[in-house]
């Protein structure tokens, strides 16, 4: 009798550990079906990727949420969801778009770039940027003939803003007075930029400055050495740049190579 007793509380003890292991591997148990702690974790990750803590309160509210899924997916089985052809289409372009998603991550993992890259493009860019910027205003006709009764009336007297708000023909800059705001010269057409470089702080073009928009009267109101933000504050989008240039160009190399029919 004692030794029946004995095996019944070893059996016991053995059901109850076996319950506990199976508790630490799964969240719940839900119809009969454990549902694992795995699917938590994996939310868990995705959350704390976007930078916010997982917390015991954030951690209860996943609980809920695996355990909704799992309640979710068992009706959907029941009702024969799962063998539906809308079903397996969208699994199947699911599927494409994890696998395609994990092909340009893991290319980006073996090709990062370089703090040597980073700093070269920034150099270039310095280089692209340095110099002179000019705070400029212009008035944009179409007529080489009201260009030059402009700047005729300029000369008079007149007051560049407020011609310039009557008749440019520039919808960025007309109604602020022609104002170009700060920029470096080759941030215009060439005609432009040659023409605004021969001019000196307060200086207005003598002739009118045709371009492929039409004909321009130029004034430059300031001139000071460009302003570049340095390195460090420019690295995280340049890298953002170069790492989406470096991975479009991965994919045009394999679309380039692949045999199409």
């Amino acid at each position: 009798m004692k030794k029946q007793v004995l095996l019944a509380t070893v059996a016991a003890g053995m059901l109850a550990f076996a319950s506990q292991g199976a508790l630490a591997q799964n969240v719940a148990i839900v119809n009969g079906k454990a549902v694992p702690k795995a699917r938590l974790d994996a939310l868990a990750q995705q959350i704390a990727k976007g930078g916010r803590p997982i917390t015991p309160e954030i951690q209860a509210q996943l609980r809920e949420e695996v355990i909704a899924r799992e309640v979710f997916m068992q009706e959907a089985e029941k009702q024969g969801l799962s063998t539906s052809d809308d079903y397996k289409m969208q699994m199947e372009l699911a599927r494409q778009t994890i696998l395609i998603r994990s092909l340009f991550a893991s290319y980006q993992a073996k090709n990062p770039v370089t703090d040597a890259e980073l700093k070269a493009e920034y150099d270039k860019f310095a280089a692209a940027n340095g110099g002179k910027e000019y705070k400029a205003r212009h008035i944009l006709v179409e007529k080489e003939a009201d260009a030059k009764a402009i700047i005729a009336s300029l000369k008079k007297g007149g007051k560049f803003e407020d011609i310039a708000k009557k008749q440019s023909k520039d919808p960025g800059s007309g109604a602020n007075g022609g104002d170009l705001d700060w920029a470096n010269p080759g941030s215009y057409v060439p005609e432009f930029s040659e023409a605004m470089l021969k001019l000196n702080k307060g200086q207005t073009t003598e002739n009118p400055v045709k371009t492929q928009f039409g004909y321009h009267i130029i004034r430059v109101d300031d001139i000071r050495n460009a302003q570049v933000p340095p390195f460090e504050e420019l690295k995280p989008q340049i890298a953002q740049q170069m790492e989406q240039q470096r991975l479009a160009g991965f994919q045009q190399g394999l679309r380039d190579k692949a045999k199409v029919e």
